[in-house]
């Protein structure tokens, strides 16, 4: 622990060194300052990375806290929390590495949110630590960038639109995948092909991947069919081409998380997708397919071990690597999401960020989320346990993103 340790912080970031790490810590800079209302630290395992993190910050940065902790170091990690409100953390692949970091805030009753798409891995979290949370009241927020806010949050927006329409929400929502350009990091491709090599080698993680709600309790009710777009596929709602989108299963798991956590607040016939819009016509329908043999193909590629380290060794990006600054400015992306009511009145939003999803947009995403667990979310109105963004969040997030993330949201004219 460095200078400054002994005043408690409102947020420590933990990871502070790694690729998107650094462009969070630089987002806090920039929106919140190193000296201003939020207080924050900075959390990493070299003490040495960290104090030149924190000189390249400039000299206001001077005074930030550091706080030397590894990954599997339990007494540290536990001197990191007591040490802070809530925990960020960035360190994946979180099956790998984020538990005991998750299991001290719980313990310890310290909010936590990250950036993980490991669904295999939250629901683990929820069986060992929910409870606990419960009693500690520790708040638990997985899946603040890219996956799942915007679809999330899009929902949730949608569906408070309807209300105020229509007087209930929609039965039917559609999330689909208009424009999406930005580069993928290192440490993204690790997560990924962790999860992918885990349901390999394990039957039961393969049918628990392929259920949509394995995000919620068993004894949660009746299980709807929910759709899911497995190939190329002629979207009726719209008369484009689709093909499967790579975040989907997890995006998806969220949003119906969130319809368990409201306690239905989506309705009883709540159904959801998403997809990856790739045209009209002969050409969408060529597009769409390419699209969907190649996710197949790598897919395939990625479950054998051989193959697997051939891609990390000449075609994936290794950990620490990422889009160039100028290629995260130069990305964007654009979310639709097409509702229908029970009894059959249409609703439209979308959704846009203005940098590049996985990297520029999500240090923003996440930067306002630990923000808003901070500063907005009484524990009085929000108690311990494993939240979803929309479910904790709401509007309070979607303004905050708004105002100073660079994203929209907004319902479109029929």
């Amino acid at each position: 622990m460095d200078n400054g340790a002994e005043t408690r912080t409102d947020v420590v970031v933990y990871g502070a060194t790694s690729f998107v790490g650094q462009l969070l810590v630089r987002y806090l800079v920039e929106r919140h300052g190193a000296d201003g209302a939020l207080r924050w630290s900075l959390a990493g395992r070299s003490k040495q990375r960290l104090e030149a993190l924190r000189r390249s910050l400039g000299p206001t940065a001077a005074g930030l806290s550091l706080h030397v902790a590894d990954a599997g170091d339990e007494p540290a990690l536990r001197r990191l929390c007591a040490a802070t409100r809530v925990v960020v953390s960035t360190v994946g692949p979180y099956s790998l590495y984020g538990e005991p970091l998750l299991r001290a805030c719980v313990e310890s009753g310290t909010d936590y949110c990250d950036l993980t798409g490991e669904v295999q891995w939250i629901r683990r979290m929820l069986d060992r630590y929910e409870a606990l949370a419960a009693r500690s009241g520790a708040r638990i927020v997985h899946c603040c960038g890219f996956d799942s806010i915007p679809s999330d949050l899009g929902v949730h927006f949608l569906q408070q639109e309807a209300r105020r329409r229509f007087g209930m929400p929609c039965e039917r929502v559609r999330m689909r995948v208009h424009v999406l350009r930005g580069g993928v990091s290192g440490g993204t491709v690790a997560s990924l092909l962790n999860v992918i090599a885990e349901a390999a080698a394990d039957p039961t993680l393969r049918r628990e991947l392929a259920d949509p709600y394995s995000l919620c309790p068993p004894a949660d009710g009746a299980r709807l069919w929910q759709p899911q777009v497995r190939s190329a596929t002629l979207d009726t709602a719209s008369g484009l081409w689709v093909a499967p989108f790579v975040m989907a299963p997890v995006n998806t798991r969220i949003v119906l998380r969130t319809q368990h956590l409201t306690g239905g607040a989506y309705g009883p016939g709540f159904r959801y997708d998403e997809a990856l819009v790739r045209g009209r016509g002969l050409r969408g329908r060529w597009r769409a397919t390419v699209t969907s043999a190649g996710l197949k193909g790598f897919m395939l590629a990625a479950a054998f071990a051989p193959t697997r380290r051939l891609l990390q060794r000449f075609v994936l990006p290794a950990p620490g690597e990422g889009p160039s600054p100028e290629a995260q400015a130069r990305g964007r992306f654009d979310l639709r999401f097409l509702g229908t009511t029970a009894d059959g009145r249409p609703l439209r939003a979308r959704v846009t960020g203005n940098r590049d999803p996985g990297y520029g947009s999500t240090a923003r995403m996440l930067g306002e989320a630990v923000a808003c667990l901070a500063q907005d979310v009484p524990r009085s109105r929000r108690p311990g346990g494993f939240w979803t963004p929309a479910s904790i969040f709401g509007d309070l997030l979607v303004a905050r993103l708004t105002r100073h993330a660079g994203l929209t949201f907004e319902i479109e004219s029929s």
